[in-house]
């Protein structure tokens, strides 16, 4: 039987007389506001022990209290869906999944995601993840495109669990990103947390950041535009996406990092194409690409013809 999920806060200066709903919503991407409220009404949210309203305002050094339910009166349905299965054996599934595409099922959206899919074709994922993400190991932003593993099995889960805590898949990324690239490679080397001034996004915190290092490469350099290879050498929320934004050449396409005014393209222009493991019952290394979507070399062949 699956337990609630218990998550512990302490408010910082950045965040004192926030609305308690609003702060919850944001530490999360698939908690909404409405979900939140709910827990709150349901006494799932305490604040210095005691209970609170959705308009509670917090103040320095508040300790808050979460506990999610477990998911188990809910129920994720396979649908049919056209999947671009890379491979496929017992144990694992690898899928190129195509921008646009969310991964796993929340509360409140259970359908249209790369899980319903996937329990459609195997029938079979792995069940450490929970009721919501079967088989999800790793995941790949929506608007990111790209190479995913998923567990079919528990055995498999926990081998691709640890590999992905040790740091030692392989994850390389294309990107298209703003301005001229200066050096040919190069590492960023800065620790990312969430952004105090908005915390539905990701932010470089030289103090209080979770260690991230991005590698990257030149692959081609365009008038105003540069094609990086990238390397993650530890995986944070959006670590790409917020490396390049530090760095001061965000992602083409990035609504959330970059500026505006960019070239056309629906969601930005990353794309996760190397991927490799070592089998969980082989002990084989192996890797897999992915060819870049149509829409990223469209825009790659008009600025080689520009």
């Amino acid at each position: 039987m699956e337990r609630e999920l218990v998550y512990e806060w302490t408010v910082e200066e950045p965040d004192v007389g926030e609305r308690i709903d609003r702060f919850l919503a944001a530490q999360e991407e698939d908690w909404s506001r409405a979900q939140v409220q709910k827990w709150i009404k349901e006494g799932r949210v305490t604040v210095n022990g005691e209970p609170v309203k959705a308009n509670y305002r917090l103040e320095p050094d508040d300790e808050i209290v979460l506990r999610v339910p477990p998911p188990k009166d809910l129920a994720v349905e396979p649908e049919p869906m056209e999947l671009d299965i890379v491979y496929e054996d017992s144990d694992v599934v690898v899928v190129n999944k195509p921008r646009g595409l969310v991964v796993h099922p929340a509360p409140g959206h259970l359908s249209g995601t790369l899980v319903n899919g996937l329990l459609y074709h195997c029938r079979d994922l792995s069940g450490i993840g929970g009721v919501l993400r079967p088989g999800i190991v790793h995941r790949i932003d929506k608007d990111t495109s790209g190479l995913l593993v998923v567990a079919k099995n528990d055995r498999a889960h926990l081998s691709l669990a640890r590999q992905f805590k040790d740091h030692t898949v392989t994850r390389r990324y294309v990107a298209l990103v703003h301005g001229e690239v200066a050096h040919d490679r190069g590492t960023i080397d800065a620790p990312i947390g969430r952004d105090p001034h908005n915390r539905q996004r990701m932010a470089v915190l030289p103090k209080t950041g979770k260690h991230a290092v991005t590698h990257f490469a030149v692959l081609e350099r365009f008038p105003g535009y540069t094609l990086l290879e990238l390397k993650l050498e530890t995986g944070r929320t959006h670590q790409i996406r917020v490396h390049m934004k530090f760095i001061g050449h965000p992602v083409v396409g990035d609504p959330k990092y970059g500026p505006r005014k960019t070239l056309p393209i629906d969601g930005q222009a990353l794309h996760a194409g190397v991927l490799g493991f070592v089998h969980p019952r082989t002990g084989e290394y192996l890797e897999f690409r992915a060819p870049l979507p149509e829409d990223m070399e469209r825009l790659l062949l008009q600025l080689r013809h520009a």
